[in-house]
């Protein structure tokens, strides 16, 4: 196992910068996922620390040694891009041998090398076929093994499974994290998908515009997003936002959404809530209950029905509420139609304030 540290990295491209002093540091043995939109600079990072970019200033250190101007190969990283990236006229076998061979390892090594990373992808049967005659997900597979084979300490993951049908995904998800536990390797993983980063990651670095906006672990991410930018895109369906105004009076605070006034008892604060601010409200779906009495709710509304959205198990509906729209999460079958008015349970502990000005927590 090895740490990963970039400090200070800056990568310019002419005048533009696309990374600027950026800091992170990947522990030992960790499952590190970088998120973030198309052109938030996650694969660029990827790409900074695997030595394909060569960066402006700052440096990388991979275990004890600065690996800052070391040619990929000499790195000691495994990657698997988003393309498979395969020779289609050598088997599977040959494709995951390949890069051994060429560096020169005894025979004897290389099969041994071949049959642990076949065995643990479950591609053992596979051998011998060409890639034409394989389907997506055990490509994929195909690709996984042929880092594994090189035997190091620290794997980099490239957006691997976005070429794959939802179902292929999900699959190859539980392998990856099967994987992972197996090897007790340090692997950084680049994806746009929150849901992979939420069920793959020890910790999730959010990036938006070259800058990780916040680096903790699903659940505090989930639970604390530190500003606007990631408690919206965190989280499936997207956590409400409605805009209002925070007031303190007789120490008391509460988040005023038009004349309506929203305890504050239950939230637990960055710092102590300032006296009057303009603010945004956050709350997920699952905070929200209709109807009847919720004994996890701290403030209770009234609301008319837009429309539902059923998801299986559970639905989404939508909903007016003062002039504002907002969807909470319910058990399906509830019967309910549009234009029907609802008691609406606000969980104001499990809440988000945001400063909207500065759209920072607070």
């Amino acid at each position: 196992m090895a740490t990963v540290r970039v400090e200070n990295l800056t990568l310019k491209f002419g005048t533009l910068a696309v990374l600027e002093s950026l800091d992170l540091e990947v522990h030992e043995g960790e499952f590190l996922v970088l998120l973030g939109p198309s052109g938030c600079g996650k694969s660029t990072l990827l790409n900074c620390i695997a030595g394909l970019l060569d960066i402006s200033e700052g440096s990388i250190s991979i275990g004890d040694r600065n690996v800052t101007w070391e040619e990929p190969k000499d790195r000691g990283i495994g990657m698997v891009f988003q393309s498979y990236a395969l020779y289609p006229q050598m088997s599977v076998e040959r494709n995951l041998s390949f890069g051994l061979r060429v560096a020169g390892l005894p025979r004897q090594e290389v099969r041994q090398r071949v049959a642990k990373a076949a065995a643990m992808l479950q591609i053992e049967p596979l051998l011998q076929r060409k890639p034409a005659a394989l389907s997506g997900g055990q490509r994929q597979r195909v690709a996984i093994g042929r880092a594994l084979v090189r035997d190091v300490d620290v794997f980099l993951f490239d957006e691997p499974l976005s070429n794959l049908d939802a179902k292929l995904r999900s699959e190859l998800r539980v392998e990856i994290k099967r994987l992972h536990r197996t090897l007790s390797s340090t692997m950084i993983y680049v994806t746009h998908d929150q849901i992979e980063a939420l069920t793959l990651a020890d910790r999730i670095a959010v990036m938006k515009g070259g800058v990780i906006q916040q680096l903790a672990d699903p659940q505090t991410l989930y639970n604390r997003p530190k500003n606007v930018f990631v408690a919206g895109f965190i989280g499936s369906s997207a956590m409400n936002m409605l805009p209002g105004e925070l007031r303190a009076a007789n120490g008391t605070a509460a988040f005023h959404l038009g004349d309506a006034p929203l305890p504050l008892t239950d939230y637990q604060a960055e710092a102590d809530l300032p006296a009057q601010r303009d603010a945004i409200l956050g709350l997920r779906p699952e905070h929200i209950r209709l109807g009847g009495d919720a004994a996890d709710a701290s403030v209770t509304l009234e609301g008319t029905v837009d429309f539902e959205e059923p998801m299986g198990a559970d639905a989404l509906v939508w909903l007016d509420i003062m002039g504002h729209r907002l969807s909470a999460r319910i058990e399906s079958g509830r019967g309910l139609r549009s234009g029907d008015r609802v008691p609406v349970h606000l969980s104001m502990g499990s809440a988000s304030i945001f400063d909207r000005k500065t759209e920072q927590r607070v």
